[in-house]
């Protein structure tokens, strides 16, 4: 006997005709239903995985690319979230000139949890106009320390030239830090990254640094005079 149920063109002009009742109509399927099958799909496959041990190198490889992109996503919005969070508290970006009148009110009370940045300098010594170069580019990437300039003589009548520059470090209206004198800086060799490691180390910023970089400026000294002394040893033996 033919089954009613199957789609033929027969069957098709018995149901026209009322001969043969309609074909049931198939239960339409809820989302909450293709949620449950997908969770029972999601839930099979994790109870199919291979034991590690099984797994064979290539497996091994992807599954730690995995896991590595994961860390890295991570680790990416942890650093927006940081970053989001200290956009909120920079209140600065620049350093700004001050005068003796404003000393009180721009370092003393510069307010809770605040650390200031003083550079006293004077314009034709090279070193200050270095050490202004690099705190304007320093100002910039730590927003939430305050940076703050001041000619030396107008800030303190008589200041000596000798002491030139200087940097004052306060937090919360202390001076915790000074940096007094050319040999204080290393000279006309100061590098930005050595004059960030130095306000790192006074805790006036927070560096990505992770190492002072003079240890790198030394070995490559010593390199760069190893090299330069092999080659005046080999002109010489040209010479004999």
């Amino acid at each position: 006997m033919q089954n009613p149920n199957e789609d033929t063109e027969w069957n098709d002009a018995l149901r026209r005709h009322g001969i043969i009742p309609e074909k049931p109509k198939e239960a339409e399927i809820s989302e909450d239903q293709i949620v449950d099958m997908l969770e029972k799909t999601i839930k099979q496959k994790c109870t199919e995985g291979k034991p590690i041990e099984d797994m064979s190198l290539d497996e091994l490889e992807a599954m730690e690319d995995e896991e590595d992109e994961a860390i890295i996503q991570r680790y990416r919005h942890q650093r927006l979230a940081e970053f989001k969070a200290l956009q909120k508290t920079a209140k600065f970006g620049d350093v700004r000139e001050i005068s003796a009148q404003d000393y009180v009110a721009e370092v003393n009370q510069a307010g809770e949890g605040v650390w200031v940045v003083l550079h006293l300098y004077k314009t034709g010594v090279p070193l200050c106009t270095l050490v202004n170069q690099y705190l304007v580019q320093l100002a910039q990437k730590f927003p939430s320390t305050k940076f703050l300039k001041s000619v030396s003589t107008v800030c303190i009548p008589n200041y000596p030239d000798k002491n030139l520059p200087t940097l004052f470090i306060y937090y919360e209206g202390d001076m915790k830090k000074q940096f007094v004198g050319p040999f204080a800086f290393g000279g006309m060799n100061l590098k930005k990254d050595v004059l960030e490691w130095m306000l790192a180390e006074a805790n006036a910023v927070v560096t990505d640094l992770e190492e002072d970089p003079r240890k790198k400026n030394a070995i490559h000294d010593v390199m760069t005079s190893s090299l330069r002394g092999r080659a005046h040893d080999s002109d010489s033996d040209d010479d004999c």
